[in-house]
């Protein structure tokens, strides 16, 4: 029953010092204040039972393993909070970012959360439906940024006026916010966000690519020491623009992303920026029935985009399933194609605008490389009359036609369709494309011009011209980095933390009586800023405690059990290494150096 005094004949809760508190025989919670870091005192509502299945196995997955050992609890759809032990995995995460960033000479700083709508605007970036958008008091639209291209580069382009004062490497490590419409997979694909992102400016484009190999390096030695397996893949740069870009992704069954690899040599590209082999030159022309024919329109519904390609292999000794088409291809060549539209033939024959009038529809034809030239000069493929018929349209109404084969930025003839597993590797003779689900952590762009030429960010260069800033963007997905450290790294019994980013590296663990002797350990392992260390002092079996550190995913907990009051021997246990060792205090430094330096 809690403490309350009378007041105006009226019972009130007792105002009690914490003091008081502390000491109350009610409460099962006592804080220990001293230099030593404790369990007692640390937030850290861990436990429960993983569902199983009928046979045994567990049905976990590593978002709600995350849940059950108290890293995270869910706010609202797609928002987490951090708890003690996630938010220290967070910190020491970043800290090891802060070290790879520091060998390319970046420096640090903090983007503001909020832009404007005005500055996006001017980038061709207001189009997309995931901002979360306010407006203040004065009416002005402001938005919660998702990424921070237009910002960094506002602000260097109102700092930066010579080639002198560049190469410039900047980076933050903050939150992002994105309105995604299906928030799912915990940490993977969330409306709250943290990132790593490092904005590069350099004044030439020879010397941003140099820049671009040097992050390159610096991301793989970050994946290398978490030990977390990774593909580097070639990349589409989509909506963020510029003309190479890469993806860093984890292997994983819980991936959104497929990645098609090589089986001879290196070559990994997703499936957005994967082109197939290039076909064998045919002299047979295919038959109409062949030719396959996709349709799409474009978001002001004034544009159709016919594109044509072989419905199947060009090869009639293989068996193979129906090409698909690549969209990421076609908006190469029409920026403006929305791709989410089902009915494209019925939106566009009803919007209909006839030439010669303001704002008329047209029609643009692509053709896939695949096909035959002859076909591309001028052939009226068209399977659509029922569609125009039906909305009232009659042959004696012009359409402007474009048709083209050719990129209109490389003069490469078109790539439109996505390469399939078991195709021939598009760059070695020897190899087939085998397919991976991967969860990608981290893209690097080469950005040029893309932002630094509409926002201003202009320089004079060494002739004394001005130019715009070449720039690149490197992102690292923090919070999905935890999630995907903790899949990689988990077992049956539960989480298994690599040192660099675990909560703490060691746990020392004893019976209840045994506090004081916990507390020798602790000062032999974390004296003269040794190791972090944490003590489990609270009031709970010896047994219990254990279960939980193996659960929690310590890299090495030390135990003062049996052989400790026997004789006065410590046991080290490490899971990841299958280690149990009995040694001597004067041991036990030495002995927890050694794993930790191989964890």
């Amino acid at each position: 029953m809690p403490l309350t005094t009378t007041i105006a004949g009226r019972l009130r809760p007792l105002r009690t010092p914490s003091a008081l508190l502390r000491v109350s025989p009610c409460l099962r919670r006592n804080l220990t204040i001293d230099h030593r870091q404790r369990l007692s005192n640390f937030f850290a509502p861990s436990g429960g039972i993983a569902p199983t299945t009928k046979d045994g196995s567990t049905t976990e997955d590593v978002h709600a393993l995350l849940l059950r050992t108290g890293y995270l609890r869910q706010a609202y759809s797609g928002i987490f909070h951090y708890l003690p032990l996630g938010l220290r995995v967070h910190e020491k995460l970043e800290k090891l970012i802060d070290k790879h960033m520091r060998t390319l000479g970046a420096s640090k700083l903090s983007l503001s959360t909020i832009s404007t709508e005005k500055l996006w605007e001017k980038t061709g970036r207001m189009g997309g439906t995931e901002f979360m958008r306010f407006k203040d008091r004065k009416g002005t639209k402001f938005l919660l940024a998702p990424t921070h291209e237009e910002e960094v580069t506002a602000l260097v382009g109102g700092l930066v006026a010579s080639h002198k004062q560049l190469p410039l490497r900047v980076y933050q490590v903050g939150r992002k916010y994105r309105d995604e419409r299906r928030p799912r997979a915990g940490l993977l694909r969330g409306r709250e966000f943290t990132m790593k992102d490092l904005y590069t400016f350099d004044a030439t484009e020879e010397a941003a690519l140099e820049t671009y190999a040097e992050v390159q390096v610096a991301y793989r030695a970050i994946f290398d020491e978490l030990g977390l397996p990774y593909l580097v893949a070639e990349a589409d740069s989509g909506s963020m623009g510029g003309n190479m870009s890469h993806e860093y992704l984890y292997p994983s069954a819980t991936g959104e992303d497929t990645i098609l690899s090589c089986t001879s040599c290196s070559y990994t590209a997703n499936t957005e920026a994967a082109v197939p082999r290039a076909p064998a030159p045919s002299a047979t022309p295919p038959a109409p029935a062949e030719i396959g024919v996709h349709h799409a329109i474009t978001a002001d519904r004034k544009t159709l985009i016919n594109t044509y390609y072989f419905r199947s292999s060009v090869n009639a000794l293989e068996t193979r399933a129906p090409n698909e088409i690549n969209l990421h291809r076609i908006k190469e060549v029409v920026p403006t194609l929305d791709p989410s539209v089902l009915n494209p033939l019925e939106l566009f024959y009803n919007s209909f605008v006839p030439f010669p009038e303001e704002g008329h529809s047209q029609i643009i034809n692509l053709f896939d490389r695949a096909l035959p030239y002859t076909l591309t000069t001028g052939a009226s493929f068209s399977n659509h009359t029922d569609h125009a018929a039906a909305a009232g349209f009659t042959a004696d109404k012009r359409i402007p036609t474009t048709s083209i084969a050719k990129h209109p930025s490389t003069g490469q003839p078109l790539t439109l369709i996505k390469p399939r597993v078991d195709d021939h590797c598009p760059r070695c003779a020897d190899g087939r494309l085998k397919s991976t689900t991967a969860v990608e952590l981290g893209h690097t762009f080469h950005l040029g011009a893309r932002y630094t030429s509409p926002l201003g960010a202009i320089v004079f260069n060494a002739e004394q011209q001005r130019v715009p800033m070449q720039q690149g963007c490197h992102g690292l997905g923090v919070s999905r980095m935890i999630a995907a450290i903790a899949e990689g790294h988990r077992d049956s019994v539960g989480l298994g933390w690599p040192a660099v980013v675990a909560p703490f590296e060691v746990c020392v663990v004893c019976h209840p009586e045994g506090k004081t002797d916990a507390d020798m350990v602790y000062d032999l392992l974390s004296e003269g800023g040794g190791r972090d260390v944490v003590v489990d002092d609270r009031e709970r079996e010896l047994v219990w405690k254990m279960k939980d550190a193996d659960l929690v995913g310590y890299p090495v907990f030390v135990v003062l059990g049996r052989a400790w009051k026997k004789d006065g021997l410590l046991e080290v246990q490490s899971r990841r290494k299958a280690l149990k060792a009995l040694v001597k205090p004067e041991e036990l430094r030495s002995t927890v150096e050694g794993l930790l330096e191989s964890l």
